[in-house]
């Protein structure tokens, strides 16, 4: 399984995404989630990606060798002319990996599929969110609806929808997903560290900060352990039930 998180922020956009692709006993491995690309000065795209590795391992090399050399870009997400496009040819892209993968019926498409969170800003337009679904359609992050989460995500949203703000710094978004991400790991083993996470500035057009935070991260252990403490206190503080 997978969590992921986009946010869109008054001062830009931030992702977080673990990198956990199988959990067992005896068999747990990682795998990149998290993928971006930019043209300087021009453009910054992000993807993060949710479902069947193969599906989306898929996807992201399709993305990518239609965006290395000029006459493989057709279509290609470094000369899409806004987000919208973008975000068009990705759900199409992600539709025709999973058609191709499957026999027939709604079973075998089920076992290939994959959700998808795209962000990011062309020049001449502000910064964008959206999510993909199988089927190749998707939504937009909104006033109404400014955050997305895919895979796993019941166990991490209540304490987005409680602290979430439009006009929260960076680092106060990084240490609000880490409590997020850790209520997740916490729950569900298919969720797992090590985390990725990448900052992207409003009209800078570049990335900025890109980072992984490591199962031996002190901040992010600090957080965690400090989160449990919190709640615990919180808890007594409730006024007691009687009957």
């Amino acid at each position: 399984m997978t969590y992921c998180v986009g946010m869109l922020l008054d001062r830009g956009l931030i992702f977080m995404a673990d990198t956990r692709t199988s959990a067992g006993v005896d068999n747990i491995s990682v795998a990149k989630k998290l993928h971006s690309w930019d043209v300087p000065g021009e453009r910054v795209i992000t993807l993060m990606t949710a479902g069947n590795l193969a599906t989306t391992q898929s996807v992201i090399s399709l993305l990518d060798e239609r965006a290395k050399a000029p006459q493989d870009r057709s279509p290609s997400i470094l000369e899409a002319p806004s987000m919208f496009q973008i975000a068009r040819e990705v759900g199409t892209t992600l539709k025709e990996v999973i058609q191709a993968n499957a026999t027939t019926g709604q079973t075998a498409d089920s076992a290939f599929g994959a959700t998808i969170i795209l962000g990011g800003q062309i020049k001449g337009a502000p910064p964008r969110l959206f999510m993909i679904y199988p089927e190749g359609n998707f939504i937009e992050a909104s006033d109404d609806n400014p955050f997305f989460q895919i895979g796993e995500a019941k166990y991490g949203k209540p304490i987005l929808v409680r602290a979430y703000h439009r006009d929260m710094q960076f680092e106060a978004a990084l240490k609000l997903l880490m409590v997020s991400f850790d209520s997740t790991i916490k729950s569900n083993l298919s969720v797992g560290l090590p985390l990725d996470y990448m900052t992207y500035d409003t009209d800078t057009f570049t990335p900025g900060h890109v980072g992984r935070i490591a199962p031996d991260n002190d901040y992010y252990n600090a957080v965690s352990n400090g989160w449990g403490e919190a709640l615990n206190a919180a808890f007594d503080q409730l006024p007691a039930f009687t009957f």
